[in-house]
């Protein structure tokens, strides 16, 4: 497992050197999540949104934003050829604890620019932060964990862009559902307690996720 973890952060630390040398992937999410948040903002003008509203637009900002460049990882390595270098020098699961690590900080990095915007532009208020920051954790390592196994499926595929966001999806849905759930009551300014249950069902999710990624990792990735 330390070894996984050494070769792992190897892994991680050249794409994230690729991804500062060209800034592919954080260009696309960054940029279609603030020309979309943009959009929207002068779309509703001064109006002040109920949270009912603000919670469901912020993950769908979030998740339609990742889909636009979390597969890049995996996908990169195909296009550049790099990908059976990969498969001959290190463990499978190696190479998925690093894709899984980038794809964490991607969206991390996302989220750090987009939610406060997002908070000044919407006039949202929230009431309740430590359950908007844990769901903003929870929910982002667990879309991140789908992004990052199902960027390993479509990236032997033709049509990689459309195909990565029909299947992430459905599979997302649980970790939609509790991320705008939660994120409400943080917005309605409801006590912790309240937000327990989609706390433990993000992750729970992830956990389940990474788990079973390590060990179905080889057999996806090996064409």
């Amino acid at each position: 497992m330390l070894r996984w973890a050494k070769w792992g952060w190897i892994v991680f630390q050249k794409d994230l050197r690729l991804e500062f040398r060209t800034l592919t992937a954080l260009n696309a999410i960054i940029l279609f999540a603030v020309t979309t948040l943009t959009a929207v903002s002068f779309a509703i003008g001064p109006v002040k949104l109920q949270s009912t509203v603000l919670a469901p637009l912020l993950w769908v900002i979030l998740f339609f934003s990742a889909m636009s460049g979390l597969a890049h990882g995996f996908v990169r390595e195909e296009e550049q050829q790099t990908a059976d270098t990969l498969r001959l020098l290190l463990p499978p699961n190696a190479v998925w604890i690093g894709k899984w690590v980038f794809n964490v900080t991607l969206l991390g990095i996302l989220q750090i620019i987009v939610v406060p915007l997002f908070l000044i532009l919407m006039s949202a208020q929230v009431e309740n932060w430590p359950i908007f920051l844990v769901t903003q954790v929870t929910g982002g390592l667990a879309l991140a964990s789908v992004s990052t196994i199902i960027a390993a499926i479509v990236s032997l595929a033709s049509s990689r862009g459309a195909l990565f966001a029909i299947l992430t999806f459905p599979i997302s849905m649980p970790i939609l559902i509790s991320a705008i759930h939660s994120t409400q009551l943080a917005f309605e300014g409801a006590p912790f307690s309240a937000c327990m249950t989609d706390i433990r069902v993000l992750f729970s999710f992830t956990v389940i996720v990474v788990t079973v990624s390590v060990l179905v990792f080889e057999h996806v990735w090996r064409p």
